[in-house]
């Protein structure tokens, strides 16, 4: 048996636009945007970049090499597929490490910098541990030889496919892929169209446990029965920062949109992997599915922060309010004391006397606002909300 290839992958939303800008940093290091030359040279000079071609195969791409035996493959969806051709059955781990340690440490660097610009990816995100699928392509592999890679990377297959081309076994976080008389393009065609599918489907999982999370910070919020005055700009605060998430989140979503029909369409035209889709083509349309799902379910949760927003700002409009009538109480004061000289004529002159007396009014002015205050902010407000049974058919 032979291993002859060990790739990896990733996917993000990129378009023809960025695919330029990546192209011309891969190039020479150039960028137009507000960035450190010295930094994108180091960047550069780090992928130790050698061969580099832009090319159109239903999409435009650009592929280069690495004096480090990787070939790199970047589509302008922003798929971007890596290639270890330099491997063998014996060293196969440490090369999974090499190729992964380039992608972790090299490349997504590098993009991530040339990137920072605009629109921020939200917290939540940011620090995700992504775990790649692996994909070993091995050249006339007998039965016995796939299961020993199998058990020495994964406890378990999770589906085989055969036919007089290939073989395709997947584990978990593994792919074997036993080629009889396929070619190598066309195995590399199904493999780039399954780290798609498999890429699509993991950020919709992540927006899925993500809603979860935030829907759930809300309640926390939200469940409070009574609110202390001086916690209701917190709460409020809280609030702003979960919809600002929800928004920059539900952005990505909408744009995923845009993605999956064209790489549906440009599958379904190549007849050279017509016999892959019998493995993966049913997957665009639960995708489909999938990602209605998802848009529908953070419509609800935008809803919901901004139905909680909304009821924090009305209840710190009733603390401003009660804070406005205890201002007016303490000025009444004065003008009430005010008016006693004037109708008494026992004003203190300017004297000793007239100053502490000044002093005692000020005093007591102050000390009465200063109590106003503390009982609007200790006083608890009543958070009126639709109580709903998170489970259907659960009882009270």
């Amino acid at each position: 048996m032979k291993v002859s290839n060990v790739y990896i992958g990733g996917w993000f939303q990129r378009t023809m636009l960025q695919l330029s800008e990546i192209y011309d940093f891969l190039r020479d290091s150039k960028s137009y945007l507000d960035l450190d030359a010295t930094k994108l040279n180091e960047f550069r000079k780090n992928l130790e970049i050698g061969k580099i071609e832009y090319g159109v195969a239903g999409e435009e791409y650009i592929e280069f090499t690495t004096a480090l035996n990787i070939k790199v493959k970047i589509f302008e969806d922003g798929l971007i597929v890596l290639n270890n051709c330099m491997v063998s059955e014996e060293t196969l781990f440490s090369d999974i490490n090499h190729v992964t340690d380039y992608y972790e440490n090299k490349l997504s660097p590098a993009f991530n910098y040339l990137f920072s610009l605009g629109a921020p990816v939200p917290k939540e995100l940011a620090n995700i541990e992504t775990v790649y699928p692996y994909f070993v392509v091995c050249d006339h592999a007998s039965e016995e030889d796939i299961n020993e890679l199998l058990a020495s990377t994964e406890k378990q297959k999770y589906f085989k496919f055969e036919n007089e081309k290939y073989d395709v076994i997947r584990g978990d976080k593994y792919y074997f892929i036993n080629n009889k008389t396929q070619s190598l393009k066309n195995i590399e065609r199904y493999i780039e169209e399954q780290i798609f599918i498999r890429e699509f489907k993991g950020q919709l999982h992540r927006y899925l446990n993500l809603h979860r999370i935030i829907w759930e910070k809300i309640d926390a919020v939200k469940e409070q029965a009574k609110v202390k005055g001086s916690d209701i700009v917190k709460f409020t605060t809280k609030l702003e920062g979960y919809s600002k998430t929800i928004n920059l989140i539900d952005g990505r979503i909408n744009q995923m949109s845009t993605y999956l029909p064209t790489r549906e369409r440009i599958a379904k035209s190549d007849p050279e992997i017509s016999e892959f889709l019998a493995i993966s083509g049913y997957r665009y349309e639960t995708l489909k599915d999938t990602l209605d799902y998802i848009k529908h379910l953070w419509t609800m949760t935008n809803n919901y922060v901004s139905s909680a927003q909304k009821l924090f700002g009305n209840l710190h409009n009733e603390v401003t309010n009660k804070s406005i009538g205890s201002l007016t109480i303490v000025t009444s004061m004065g003008v009430g004391a005010s008016l006693l000289d004037l109708f008494t004529g026992s004003a203190p002159s300017f004297s000793a006397f007239g100053v502490f007396y000044f002093f005692i009014l000020a005093l007591i002015g102050f000390g009465v606002n200063k109590l106003m205050k503390t009982i609007s902010n200790k006083r608890k407000y009543e958070v009126n909300d639709i109580e709903y049974d998170k489970e259907i058919g659960s009882k009270k």
